[in-house]
């Protein structure tokens, strides 16, 4: 693939993530995308026989460029290189960006395209709400990529000024986390990848299984579990680890969640731990980039605040994560949020990992958005007008579609 001038990437990566090792994987904590694409070029450029990757949105800025690049790169030297990106996620790229990759021996995917849900006709709508909100890349045999960051170039942002003056939403310089795994549990996400990319091909694939998470939550020992969810199989809905998870909780559970709007037996879950003594800490955007998702979730601020449930708004950049950690031994990190999409509708990949030391680290990346956020109170939703509540409540009441 050739361009006038390669991707800059000077801007990437000032600060050094966080490694640690758990149940015999080496994991590298990434906060900022910076750091993370330069990362992601650095491997699939060392890659031998494979790079597969999954993306629900693929710019064609400098974070794109270089992904694309290295792609290319790989691909010419003969390497499996597949990427799948998600038709909606995706929209605003250029198609030319990915017909180079293609030209190059890419083999390039565009899931759930307008053309595809009309070629299903009778399950158009389906087809079309359903996305691949995953965010994944597999590295030969060792490995793999998970957690919440699209490949978009978020360097250098770390203000609404610095957003305006790249002419970016003021969301911009999202916070998030993403993490590098090197060990054997590789060859799940791996597998989840695979199987996805048979079905987007109409190829046979294995027949899937429901979660044996009752087995997984009696875990003593340090471990890391992966779960891919598809909500056609009811047995795959994230619902079904999660209620149970937060059910379990004894002393605290804290979420950053990029888009929450909690709902049915989650939202159950959460008011009955918190009644039975749980801390209940939730951390969401103070400006979200979906602007109704946000009116949802402040329809049900009092609502939770009057039963003991912390509430927090990070000020200033865009908290895009999606981290549960419960009682400082069990952690969530993946694509999913706690909204309808996420549960319903979305292809989702998320890890639930047992690990006081990866629980504190993500805790204390947690306890960093609050001290960079502000604690919401009751008496400040009572303060907002009738017609923001009105927007609010609205939002709210359409909560199973946004």
């Amino acid at each position: 693939m050739h361009r006038n001038e390669p991707p800059s990437l000077s801007e990437i990566s000032p600060h050094l993530p966080g490694r640690l090792e758990v149940a015999g994987h080496d994991l590298t904590l990434y906060e900022d995308s910076d750091s993370l694409i330069a990362a992601m070029v650095d491997d699939i450029r060392a890659a031998k026989r494979r790079v597969w990757m999954e993306s629900y949105i693929f710019t064609a800025d400098a974070a794109g460029l270089a992904v694309a690049e290295a792609l290319a790169e790989r691909a010419v030297a003969g390497v499996d290189v597949r990427l799948m990106v998600d038709a909606w996620g995706s929209f605003s790229t250029r198609t030319a960006l990915f017909n180079r990759l293609r030209a190059a021996g890419v083999k390039v995917h565009v899931f759930h395209a307008l053309g595809e849900a009309i070629f299903h006709r009778l399950k158009f709508l389906q087809v079309l709400n359903q996305r691949n909100h995953r965010k994944l890349l597999v590295i030969d045999e060792g490995i793999a990529y998970f957690g919440g960051m699209n490949i978009v170039d978020q360097s250098g942002i770390h203000s609404k000024a610095d957003a305006k003056q790249r002419h970016l939403p003021a969301s911009a310089g999202w916070r998030d986390v993403h993490v590098r795994l090197v060990g054997p549990a590789q060859a799940e996400i791996a597998a989840s990848v695979a199987w996805l990319w048979k079905r987007a091909h109409r190829q046979r694939r294995p027949k899937q299984r429901p979660w044996d998470v009752q087995s997984i939550l009696q875990t003593a020992h340090d471990a890391i579990y992966f779960f891919d969810s598809r909500p056609r199989f009811k047995f795959r809905r994230p619902h079904r680890l999660l209620i149970p998870l937060i059910r379990q909780a004894r002393h605290e559970v804290t979420l950053a969640m990029a888009y929450f709007v909690p709902t049915g037996g989650i939202l159950r879950e959460l008011l009955k731990a918190r009644k039975r003594g749980v801390r209940v800490q939730i951390i969401v955007p103070g400006r979200s980039d979906v602007r109704a998702v946000q009116w949802a979730t402040r329809h049900v601020y009092e609502f939770l605040i009057k039963r003991g449930i912390r509430i927090y708004e990070r000020k200033d950049r865009m908290l895009h994560s999606k981290v549960l950690v419960v009682d400082g031994q069990w952690s969530v990190i993946g694509s999913c949020n706690l909204d309808a999409r996420s549960l319903r509708w979305n292809l989702e990949c998320f890890a639930l990992v047992r690990s006081s030391h990866l629980a504190r680290t993500l805790a204390s990346i947690c306890q960093q958005e609050i001290r960079d956020s502000r604690r919401i109170s009751a008496a400040q939703c009572r303060r907002r007008s009738w017609w923001q509540r009105l927007l609010n409540r609205t939002a709210w009441s359409m909560r199973n579609w946004l």
